[in-house]
This record gives C-alpha cells, structure tokens and sequence, in this order.
C-alpha cells in the first residue's frame, strides 16, 4: 500500500509497521503508538489526516450492515473511527496490537495470531499467550492473559450450535464456547501458535508433551475434592446434557438452580451426621466374638451395613452437587 505524503508528514521519527486500506484513496496507517487514518481528497472535502493514540482507556466496537463503529475512551476525550464493515476486524487486530504494545501487555516483538469476538467475550491469540477480556466494551485494562509456558492440554467439544474450547493452563481448565460458524477458525489459530511455541506438529504431539504426570493426578483424585481443594473440575457429558444444552439453559436460571443445590446439599449432610452419629454409637468392645450365635448382635451388624452403605451414596451425590455448583459459578464469571 502506497504511504501519502500528508501520512509522512505526520510520521515524525515513527516508522508504520501495518496498513489497511479504507477503499478508494483512505487508509488507515499504524505505528508503534497511534493510528493513522488517512482521508482522500473528495467533492466537498480536503484531504486529512486524524491521529487516535494507542493509549486509549477502553474500546468499544459498534457493528451496522455497511459500517464497524469504533469507540476509543481516553482520561480526557472520546474518539471515534468508522470505517467500512469488510475491514472492520483487521483495523480491530491493528488497534488492539497497539494498545496492548503500549501499555505492557505483549513484548514489543510479540505478535498477534487472531482477534475474535463472541458477543461480550472478546479472545486475543497472541504467539506466546491467550488473552481474555470479558465485558460490555471490546478491550479495557480488566483482561486475564494465560500465558503458552504453561498451557496443560487441548481440546475440543463440539456441539450443535458452539464448539468448546477446553484450554488448560497449571491443570485448570479454561472452557471457551465459539459459534459453530467461527469455531473452525478459532481452532486453527489456537492451534498453528501452540504447536509452533512448543515445536509439534499435531494436538496428540501438544497434548503429550505439555500433559500433566499421571501420578501426580491419580493421587489428587484420590484426596476428594473439597470446596477448598483448588480443583475446578468439568461437569460430565451427562450432567452437561449430551451436547451442552443443560449447561446452556442452567446459566438463565443459576441463582435458583445454585439455591436448589445448596438445600439439597445442606439436607443430604445434615442427613450423613445423623447416620454417622448412628454408626459411631455402637458399642464394638461389647459384642460377643461369635456372632453366629446371637441373632440380635447379627441383625445390628446388617443394620450398621446399610446405614454405612447409605452414608457412602450420600456422599457421592453431594460430590456430584459439589461439581454442578463449580461448573455454574464458572458460568456466571465467563459471562453467560
């Protein structure tokens, strides 16, 4: 793309690293630190040149059938670009590269891989880490960045109408649902930038090299997994309901689901303390060594049987109501 001259006057000592071009003669020109937008010479207008700093507090984006709308907020002043829909997502890349150089969230040679917007969730793919930001406005300082150095597995669930995105970092995982429509893409630029960081050539390579040790795993299974325990495990494909329309529908009504749960929890605990309490009382020191022979001692040992069977089967649902409530939680935070 050819540079105009009114674009390097306004250069300075920059240097452009990208353009997009706007159709007919309008451009937009990017540098380390600011946007430049060039507009060409019309009938009722001269050619210009308007300059948006990278420094900008938050950006919001405004989607219509021919324009992309874009909002940039500063301490002190509010800025706004429109440029034609077709090109509404490179300048979107563009700008938010610059934000992010500027302020400290990627390296100077840090480069983007993708940009993609699910409603209010907005994911950054950079080379060497996924950035999240979760809100009403595209991009402002309140984003989690997870960096590739410690990414523990990959995969992907597919449904109907979404694909989830199951992203692991330290062994916790980060569940992203992209529209069937976008999923194929998200998938490919998830997947180019995790194997070129960590040098494989396919997910089962990724998957077995950065997987975490089996040992460690089979032992924390087997310590439980206590609202405390730091362990934020999935919900089953049954309890998701096949193909994640349960989840779906469980984030419209989380509050009376969540309350539900509790009072299921609270009952079925205060239910295991009394038989706990019922199973704890007996008296072992007083019963005979031969229980053949006693039919009264015999019948109490089939009783404790039961109960103990009972306080095991409540025990297990409340671990299953433990992992419904964490998957809701997980939900409401992703902003569904």
């Amino acid at each position: 793309m050819e540079i105009p001259d009114l674009v390097q006057q306004e250069l300075g000592d920059e240097e452009i690293r990208g353009g997009v071009n706007l159709g007919d003669e309008d451009a937009a020109c990017f540098t380390p630190t600011r946007t430049l937008v060039y507009r060409g010479e019309g009938l009722l207008s001269d050619e210009k040149v308007a300059s948006y700093p990278h420094d900008f507090e938050r950006l919001t984006v405004s989607e219509g059938r021919r324009k992309t709308k874009f909002s940039l907020i500063y301490t002190s002043e509010k800025l706004e670009l429109s440029v034609p829909g077709s090109r509404g997502d490179a300048v979107l890349e563009r700008l938010l590269e610059g934000k992010l150089t500027v302020s400290g969230g990627i390296a100077p040679d840090e480069s983007l891989a993708g940009v993609f917007r699910f409603s209010e969730l907005t994911l950054v793919v950079t080379d060497r880490q996924l950035l999240k930001h979760i809100g009403n406005v595209t991009w402002d300082a309140d984003y989690e960045a997870f960096s590739f150095d410690d990414v523990t597995g990959l995969e992907f669930e597919e449904g109907s109408v979404a694909t989830a995105v199951v992203l692991s970092f330290n062994e916790r995982p980060e569940r992203i649902k992209a529209p069937s429509e976008q999923a194929p893409m998200v998938r490919k630029t998830l997947e180019e930038a995790l194997f070129a960081y960590h040098e494989v050539d396919s997910l089962a390579d990724l998957n077995a090299k950065v997987g975490a040790d089996p040992e460690k795993n089979a032992d924390e299974s087997g310590n439980g997994l206590g609202l405390e325990s730091g362990i934020d495990p999935l919900v089953s494909n049954d309890e998701e309901g096949g193909d994640g329309s349960e989840a779906e529908s469980a984030s419209a009504g989380t509050q009376a689901t969540t309350a539900a749960t509790t009072e299921q929890g609270t009952t079925a605990e205060a239910t295991t303390d009394t038989q706990s309490s019922d199973v704890t009382s007996v008296d072992t020191d007083s019963v005979e060594p031969d229980t053949s022979a006693n039919p009264d001692i015999a019948e109490l040992e089939a009783q404790v049987a039961e109960l103990t069977a009972a306080v095991e089967a409540q025990n297990e649902q409340l671990q299953k109501q433990e992992r419904t409530i964490k998957q809701l939680i997980k939900e409401l935070r992703q902003g569904r």
